[in-house]
């Protein structure tokens, strides 16, 4: 077993590793996996058969009145090692104390235990990762006092980490390792920062997240628009839907969230598919009942912070929507990959609006500077003065298409024109058109040049005083 593993505390980018994303997000489960870890290859390996189970696990690691059902285990018995906080398993010298033993421990002494605490607490802060309640999570949190699903989660999260390997229906010991960060400063790697959508990014971040000479040289700033008074609740929404995923059978969801277009309060029932960061928060992407009306099941986004609750629902209950129940049936529900396919059909988040044709044009200035040789959307490509004319004249029909033909031919062919395909009403779309005004014209679609131009007047009459 690597040395890692048997340091005092566990490295902070062993449990970085070992949370496969936000560390802050999963602290409790990346330090309960060290934990398993820990037993796996150490004081427990001689108790478990090879292959076993996660029924083998809990007859191994607890006493014999821990819950064998999934419900939360209370305080039913003070050797139960689902008792231990997170400061008993840290901060003793022997992961088999049991809560008792190590109050014992930590009175006798006192000054162990405090230099061990700060140590983990400093590497914490080090991270930005300390909880805001930090004393109360060591000294109050069960690591193991979580249902059996959720430790069923952390064996199956191991094995996908080839820390344990797939054996039939249970699991093995591995015998090669994989590549482990032991030792590693680095506060970011290509894997955590798999979300963005340019790897040439996710690979400058892999080169250059080490500390150089002890010194930072590589930061990620991105527009983040939740307030502050809400992070807890982002991240608590982070946290139940992560359990939620980790269910061999995800369940639908009664959700009540801030309709900020209608602004009122909703209520629906979806399917939670994952999670997605754009442009400036984290987004649910959910599948079912769509607010106001009823006989709709399609695809919506919803901002994590503008969630008031989220109710876990059965597969059998009476409040889902036919249309979503019959998915379920067909075994035909939607995944994380079909969003990936429709971000890349069409420029917008809003990747279940319909597909529209965008063109417009640049001063020749602004797209020497800002436009020309980057990246905006895959189908966002620079076309010619000919291309332009084609295209509004197989867009656009009668009178309509004869005027948007001369107004053409009234600007010069030598500034620039550009044509994507984008997602009709998508709210990140236009903010983006509008960052650019007043270097841009929309040509196509008309019913966004003519919401466009009722924009630009309007916000005319604000300067008058200025002509």
């Amino acid at each position: 077993m690597p040395e890692v593993f048997w340091s005092d505390l566990p490295e902070i980018a062993l449990l970085q590793w070992l949370a496969r994303g936000s560390l802050k997000q999963h602290l409790t489960q990346a330090l309960r996996m060290w934990i398993w870890l820990r037993y796996f290859y150490g004081a427990m390996s001689s108790s478990l058969p090879e292959p076993f189970t996660y029924a083998d696990c809990r007859e191994a690691f607890f006493t014999a009145d821990h819950p064998s059902n999934d419900d939360k285990p209370g305080q039913h018995n003070e050797l139960c090692p689902c008792t231990k906080t997170v400061a008993a398993w840290l901060f003793a010298p022997d992961l088999d104390y049991r809560q008792a033993q190590w109050e014992v421990y930590a009175a006798d002494y006192p000054h162990e235990v405090e230099e061990k605490r700060q140590q983990f607490i400093t590497a914490l802060k080090q991270h930005n990762i300390l909880p805001k309640r930090c004393d109360q999570f060591l000294d109050e949190t069960r690591l193991f006092g979580v249902t059996r699903r959720a430790l069923s989660g952390d064996l199956k999260r191991l094995q996908e980490l080839q820390l344990l390997a797939s054996v039939g229906g249970g699991y093995g010991r591995v015998k090669d390792w994989p590549v482990l960060p032991y030792g590693s400063t680095r506060s970011a790697t290509a894997d955590e920062l798999a979300f963005l959508v340019q790897p040439d990014l996710a690979a400058i971040a892999d080169n250059l997240s080490h500390a150089l000479e002890n010194q930072r040289r590589f930061f990620v700033h991105v527009d983040y628009v939740v307030p502050k008074d809400r992070h807890d609740r982002v991240e608590d929404w982070q946290a139940a839907l992560g359990e939620l995923w980790q269910q061999s059978e995800v369940p639908p969801v009664k959700l009540t969230h801030w309709h900020a277009s209608r602004q009122v309060m909703a209520t629906v029932v979806v399917y939670p598919v994952c999670l997605y960061y754009y442009r400036r928060g984290p987004y649910l992407c959910g599948f079912g009942e769509v607010f106001e009306q009823p006989d709709v099941v399609d695809w919506r986004n919803y901002r994590l912070d503008r969630i008031q609750d989220l109710e876990e629902l059965s597969w059998d209950s009476s409040l889902l929507p036919p249309a979503l129940k019959q998915r379920y049936l067909e075994n035909d529900l939607p995944t994380p990959d079909d969003i990936q396919v429709w971000m890349a059909e069409a420029w917008g988040f809003d990747y279940y609006q319909p597909k529209d044709v965008l063109l417009v044009r640049f001063d020749q200035i602004w797209d020497q500077r800002y436009i020309r040789n980057s990246l905006r959307h895959p189908t966002f490509k620079r076309v010619d003065y000919g291309q332009a004319q084609t295209l509004i004249a197989h867009t656009l029909r009668g009178e309509l298409r004869q005027q948007m033909l001369n107004l053409l031919a009234s600007r010069s062919e030598q500034d620039a024109y550009y044509r994507a395909v984008y997602r009709r009403n998508d709210p990140n779309v236009k903010q983006r058109l509008r960052a650019w005004r007043p270097h841009i014209e929309v040509l196509l679609p008309w019913p966004l040049r003519q919401q466009f131009g009722r924009e630009v007047m309007a916000e005319s009459g604000f300067y008058r005083d200025i002509v």
